[in-house]
């Protein structure tokens, strides 16, 4: 059976327009975009991202030795096309152990960032980057701060904005975090020419639900 559509800041289930609202909803959060079930870590899956995707797709090209794409995620629907996309990678981790990262960008009040990272509210929060950046990235060529945000032992989190949109970087565990000192080069999927010999992997078990293509 088919996972439902759920919402993107708490994971329950989403309640489609209807005759009481033009807008798909949350019992708790009201209007949302809708998360849709993860899609497979396969050109399949990428295609399904690539075609409803209004914000970039962001892969850390090349990827970093032994890592594998694991997964990809929007939400949104057919109307509204996807203003948030998710590309999840696994691998071997620094110290010990495997390890995962996921890449979000979304526009602004989304909230699934903040569902991934731990986060109460559906942005990063104010205040977030005041003082020097604790990482800075490549999205395209262009630098892009990040900064580490206190989301607790078991994961590291960093967010800053590329094209606009939030950017954040999900690593678990939180000694995985230390991949950000390597500078990433961010390429954007959705691009011409993005012909990638993509490895994939097994499904990121961050992602939950049943995989659809």
């Amino acid at each position: 059976m088919r996972p439902e559509p759920t919402c993107p800041r708490c994971g329950r289930t989403a309640v489609p327009p209807n005759a009481r609202s033009a807008d798909w909803t949350c019992a708790l959060h009201g209007s949302i975009l809708p998360l849709q079930p993860p899609a497979s870590p396969s050109e399949e899956g990428l295609a399904v991202v690539r075609a409803h995707a209004r914000v970039p797709i962001w892969l850390t090209w090349p990827l970093p030795a032994g890592w594998l794409v694991t997964g990809f995620l929007h939400a949104g629907d057919e109307h509204t096309g996807a203003r948030a996309a998710a590309v999840a990678l696994s691998g071997p981790g620094l110290t010990a152990g495997p390890a995962d990262l996921l890449l979000i960008s979304e526009e602004v009040g989304v909230g699934l960032g903040a569902r991934f990272a731990g986060l109460r509210g559906s942005d990063p929060g104010p205040g977030f980057d005041t003082g020097p950046a604790h990482a800075k990235i490549q999205a395209e060529g262009r630098p892009v701060p990040l900064w580490s945000i206190d989301a607790g032992p078991d994961r590291a989190v960093y967010a800053g904005e590329a094209r606009g949109r939030w950017l954040w970087a999900i690593l678990w565990p939180a000694a995985a975090g230390a991949l950000m000192a390597d500078q990433l080069q961010l390429l954007d999927l959705r691009e011409p020419g993005m012909d990638l010999d993509l490895p994939f992997g097994a499904p990121c078990p961050r992602l939950g639900g049943l995989f659809e293509t």
